[in-house]
């Protein structure tokens, strides 16, 4: 697999910007002690090379969003990967819930956001519907994880400072502490039309200035920047950076279904469940009984190892009753069906007006 070679300096900017996705190229500058000149021409360089890429995280549960859901099948050999995308896309991946969406010839995951479980199991009936009368299916159903935020948590929502900070070797402390990711208040949040529109815009458009969002939406470049600071203020959106693992040289995406002991899980109150997580972990979500974990490693030694961590905590701690599900994905070959696609959902809930939507494309 390609990788492109980064010097220290690169890869210490590169993990800042990841880790501090919300500061300016001053204040990091200060944090990781380079020039405030070195930190901007740097990070124009990666941006360049297409080493990272910038999203703006809608936070929908304070307007009606409930849950999480992820949903992964396996898939019969017989239908080429591209037929199959060709088909799901016409007909599953056009569901604006579904923001991220991946697969490979045989296994294929997608995680989305619904405002309740009947949407969401109407999509779920229809994929399997779907594959099943095409013949994609191998013999079981897709399997399906639904995640209600008011009994689940978020301990890392695509977070990859962890990884890089391990395998660039760099001198950061490692965060000990377990982190919960919160998806917003639970307040019902009312917006105006134009608030709408900006909020829109603002997660469509993450790489867009506030002057160019301000004249496509007829405001001015002030209102703009005052929405965007009310949103991230209040935690509505949230600034995420992500890189380019396939160019800087991972070779394997991990993905693991955990169902725990009934008799004996986890407790979830005290976040006994965040011990499964590693620095490769980039995504882990938790209710009472169950999990799920994506990761992302460098090479197959890198992901042995640290299945092997996983599976010595989860019997240490008698959690489980039975081997997790465990499914793993070439980068090199991985088929981005959707890839972190956010504003067809977000313009659902929030609702924007028609020719916003057409403007986003949606």
């Amino acid at each position: 697999m390609y990788q492109f070679n980064l010097t220290n300096k690169e890869k210490l900017v590169l993990f800042g910007l990841i880790k501090y996705p919300d500061m300016t190229d001053k204040e990091l500058s200060k944090k990781l002690d380079l020039k405030h000149s070195t930190i901007t021409s740097i990070r124009l360089r990666l941006k360049k090379k297409d080493l990272l890429k910038k999203l703006i995280i809608p936070r929908l549960q304070s307007m009606g969003c409930e849950m999480l859901v992820v949903i992964y099948s396996q898939f019969s050999l017989l239908i080429p990967l591209p037929e199959r995308v060709e088909i799901t896309a016409k007909t599953i991946e056009v569901f604006d819930e579904i923001f991220f969406s991946v697969g490979e010839q045989d296994k294929g995951f997608s995680l989305s956001l619904s405002k309740d479980y009947a949407t969401i199991g109407r999509i779920n009936d229809i994929r399997t519907q779907t594959f099943g009368g095409r013949g994609l299916l191998e013999e079981e159903y897709p399997n399906m994880i639904v995640l209600p935020f008011e009994i689940s948590k978020i301990y890392r929502f695509f977070d990859f400072a962890p990884l890089l900070n391990y395998s660039f070797g760099l001198e950061f402390e490692p965060e000990i502490e377990i982190k919960k990711i919160s998806f917003g208040s639970k307040e019902n949040i009312i917006f105006s039309d134009t608030e709408k529109n900006a909020y829109c815009m603002l997660i469509s458009y993450p790489d867009l200035a506030d002057s160019e969002i301000g004249r496509e939406l007829g405001v001015s470049r002030h209102t703009v920047s005052r929405l965007r600071r009310k949103f991230e203020d209040t935690n509505l959106m949230s600034k995420l950076i992500i890189p380019n693992f396939i160019k800087l040289g991972f070779e394997i995406l991990g993905f693991y279904h955990i169902r725990f002991d009934p008799r004996n899980p986890p407790n979830l109150e005290e976040d006994e469940a965040g011990t499964l997580m590693s620095d490769s972990t980039v995504f882990f979500a938790s209710r009472r009984f169950e999990a799920v974990m994506i990761s992302i490693y460098k090479n197959y030694d890198h992901y042995k190892t640290d299945g092997i961590k996983i599976m010595q905590v989860l019997k240490e701690n008698r959690w489980i009753a039975e081997d997790p599900t465990i499914r793993t994905y070439s980068l090199g070959t991985l088929a981005f069906i959707k890839d972190f696609k956010f504003a067809p959902i977000a313009s659902k809930i929030v609702g924007c007006d028609f020719w916003v939507k057409k403007l986003l494309n949606i």
